[in-house]
């Protein structure tokens, strides 16, 4: 048995699993995979020569030892919380260059009224905004807070899910779906369609045009979901588009319900080694908050 290389993430881990009482809640806790879980609670009762958890079919129960590791966490727990108001009490205001990525559309539809919010309550932190489709390595520091849309963000970050990024199809307001296309959505197909061009092949919406749509229909092509909403207002044809920015259109009318095919997450996410950097903890809890209050208008409720 060793306990020389016991982290306090392996006691937070320990203590997630006994709260929840099991692994599914555990990593929703900690915003992990499930596997992350499994296989990290396996390492520890290896390192520890203990099993810490008795598995039974109502879910997860701590052995002796497991019961000690957290009640041990718990401690350490409310003395990080103890020091974490303590210092909060110093009035130490966060400072220094921060470098975000996120992409055109997030920006300029949702984001940067509230960077502008966020300045205003920060003015000692600068931001450095990377505007990409391609996913920026956090790992190496290429960015340090990324606001980005994936349904498998990484094990090697940290962060929360925020709302999910619907799509719906749209049309230019004056050609709303016939009565026919309501009730048989397939006569949409007959339609011309705008899609996005191959550099976007992977996104969910242009794999559904690519799949359904028949060539000779598709109008145009683009290379990014902003020209795309243009060509629809513009009549070019129908297509699917992000609610957040489609709904903001009085051009545009939704021809079908949000599809959750076409959904993908939104997350606000940074590396662990720079987590707790005053400038980057004040970042994420100040977006990632705001964020959370347009849940509606991201997921296409409104």
């Amino acid at each position: 048995m060793s306990t020389s290389k016991l982290a306090w993430d392996d006691f937070r881990l320990i203590k997630a699993i006994a709260d929840a009482g099991g692994l599914t809640g555990a990593a929703a806790a900690l915003n992990v995979n499930h596997s992350t879980v499994f296989r990290r609670l396996g390492q520890i009762e290896e390192q520890l020569g203990h099993a810490l958890f008795e598995r039974r079919k109502t879910g997860y129960v701590a052995t002796s030892a497991g019961e000690e590791m957290t009640t041990l966490a718990s401690r350490i727990d409310e003395d990080v919380t103890a020091f974490g108001r303590r210092l909060a009490g110093r009035d130490l205001a966060p400072s220094g260059d921060l470098r975000v990525t996120t992409t055109d559309t997030l920006y300029l539809h949702v984001l940067l009224p509230i960077f502008a919010a966020f300045r205003a309550a920060h003015p000692l932190i600068r931001l450095d905004v990377v505007m990409a489709s391609q996913t920026l390595n956090l790992s190496r520091r290429d960015a340090d807070v990324a606001i980005r849309a994936s349904d498998s963000p990484g094990e090697t970050l940290v962060g929360r899910r925020l709302a999910n990024l619907n799509w719906a199809v749209y049309a230019r307001a004056d050609a709303p779906a016939t009565e026919a296309e309501s009730h048989e959505p397939k006569l949409l197909f007959r339609r011309d369609w705008v899609a996005l061009g191959d550099p976007l092949g992977y996104v969910k919406a242009a794999r559904y045009v690519r799949d359904h749509v028949p060539a000779e229909r598709i109008a145009l092509r683009s290379s990014a979901v902003l020209g795309l909403t243009e060509a629809v207002e513009q009549g070019m044809g129908i297509g699917p588009l992000p609610c957040f920015i489609a709904d903001q259109r009085p051009g545009l009318v939704r021809l079908l319900p949000p599809d959750p095919d076409f959904s993908t997450g939104l997350w606000i996410l940074t590396h662990p080694d720079i987590r707790h950097a005053p400038r980057v903890r004040a970042f994420m809890d100040f977006v990632g908050g705001e964020l959370a209050k347009r849940k509606a208008l991201l997921e296409g409720a409104v």
